[in-house]
């Protein structure tokens, strides 16, 4: 099924399990990594996830088609981690920097990360960074997305985005290199 009948089929409401399973299928293993790379732990990831589809569902008659519709996805499954978070650091009563620390901690013990010392490292450095340079890193290193589809996702500049990369690179190199 095409990308442009999943989404009239959808918004018309016409085959809807049908055209929802297969929008699943297309998106769920690259939509779980990008949250995955924010949330950090397979579980929350695995829940996120299934918010953003969610979100997706209830949602889809309001999307326009001014963004493919991954971007809009994308965008989703961004606030739907962030959302997460916050929930998480505030239910645990937790601040920001003792967040990412649990994250951590949580990741070095999680059975799914198939990291070596290394990448625990750079996941520990990716950690310190604010939360829009994160984003942008995680987006741009792991992801290799161009900044022109970034900015269509996060609703930014190129020029933010290249800065905003820029200064979380070299804050990870100097993390990596003092650790």
């Amino acid at each position: 099924m095409k990308e442009q009948e999943i989404i009239e089929n959808l918004q018309k409401g016409i085959k809807t399990d049908e055209s929802f399973q297969a929008l699943i299928s297309e998106h769920k293993v690259r939509l779980y990594w990008h949250i995955r790379t924010l949330v950090k732990i397979h579980e929350d990831s695995d829940d996120v996830l299934q918010n953003t589809f969610i979100k997706v569902y209830k949602n889809i008659k309001s999307f326009k088609g001014e963004s493919k519709l991954f971007s809009w996805m994308y965008r989703i499954a961004t606030n739907e981690s962030i959302t997460f978070l916050n929930k998480k650091a505030k239910k645990m009563k937790l601040s920001d920097q003792e967040l990412n620390d649990y994250l951590i901690d949580s990741l070095e013990s999680d059975v799914y990360f198939e990291g070596n010392a290394i990448q625990l490292q750079l996941q520990k450095a990716i950690e310190t960074l604010p939360e829009q340079q994160k984003i942008v890193f995680n987006m741009r290193y792991f992801e290799e997305i161009p900044y022109e589809e970034m900015s269509e996702i996060l609703d930014s500049s190129v020029g933010a985005l290249k800065s905003n990369y820029h200064h979380a690179r070299k804050k990870v190199e100097k993390f990596l290199k003092e650790g």
